[in-house]
């Protein structure tokens, strides 16, 4: 209130201390449908209001998360489910649900059925579908400016679609094994972050023939401090999980080495801070 603090030191307390509180909201739950695993979540970036879930039973569900009752403590209510006996259903489990960055008339979802489908979310009718013959689908990541989702898969190729056309345009190498996370970055509109079951996160520039721009290194280039296993990784494991922060200025990735890492996106520098 007297304006003794630096207004950036203030935010930044101010942040950490309600980080650090954070805790399970205990007036609000959501409505249980899903029978089994729920593998993944997207809550649409317009309104922040409706939900998708996706589950290990193949079941996709839509819920609102507006508290329409009015009361302290509610329920989130699913508004409808692509269960079973819906005739496009995904025969096995959904790995990925993601909502189109623009509106919430369409999103994705992507299966170990090695398909992708885009649904209309009004009529809840598959209006577009690729096939995607002989991989897995592990992830796949919407652009926010352009057209194209990205695609992870069981091998080691990353695969870039056209959503008109319901082809792949062209197909990203350099990593050894099943690609498990991917993620545009908000920054620039061309550059794509990949995570891998081999330890490496590796940045693209899809305009480029050769595509990679980098590949991050835990240890920035200390290869004389690490062993020659860990050079010119990121974790000590699979990396599956990674997000830009909201600027682009930064990458966080997760790994099944029990670690979470913040990345300096332009340099490709470990920031090391501690999580």
């Amino acid at each position: 209130q007297a304006g003794l603090d630096d207004p950036t030191r203030l935010r930044r307390a101010e942040r950490t201390c309600r980080v650090l509180n954070l805790e399970l909201n205990k007036d609000r739950d959501v409505e249980r449908i899903h029978g089994s695993g729920i593998n993944t979540l997207d809550i649409e970036p317009v309104e922040g209001r409706y939900m998708l879930s996706g589950g290990s039973d193949g079941v996709i569900v839509l819920y609102d998360l507006e508290n329409l009752s009015r009361k302290p403590s509610y329920t989130c209510k699913a508004l409808f489910s692509v269960g079973r006996s819906h005739p496009d259903v995904h025969r096995f489990s959904v790995e990925t649900v993601q909502w189109y960055p623009h509106d919430t008339g369409m999103f994705t979802s992507s299966s170990f059925d090695k398909t992708l489908k885009i649904w209309d979310t009004n009529t809840l009718q598959v209006r577009g579908f690729l096939q995607l013959a002989s991989f897995f689908v592990y992830i796949i990541h919407l652009a926010c400016i352009c057209s194209f989702p990205r695609v992870g898969t069981k091998s080691p190729k990353v695969q870039l679609c056209d959503l008109k056309s319901g082809s792949s345009s062209h197909i990203l190498q350099g990593h050894r094994q099943a690609v498990l996370a991917v993620s545009w970055s908000p920054r620039h509109e061309y550059v794509l972050a990949t995570g891998s079951a081999d330890g490496k996160v590796k940045l693209w520039d899809v305009r480029r023939a050769s595509g990679c721009l980098s590949t991050l290194d835990q240890h920035n280039g200390e290869k004389s401090n690490a062993s020659s296993e860990a050079a010119s990784t990121a974790h000590n494991g699979r990396v599956n999980g990674l997000c830009y922060t909201s600027d682009g200025l930064h990458l966080l990735t997760i790994g099944t080495d029990d670690r979470m890492r913040l990345w300096n996106s332009s340099t490709g520098e470990n920031t090391l801070v501690s999580f």
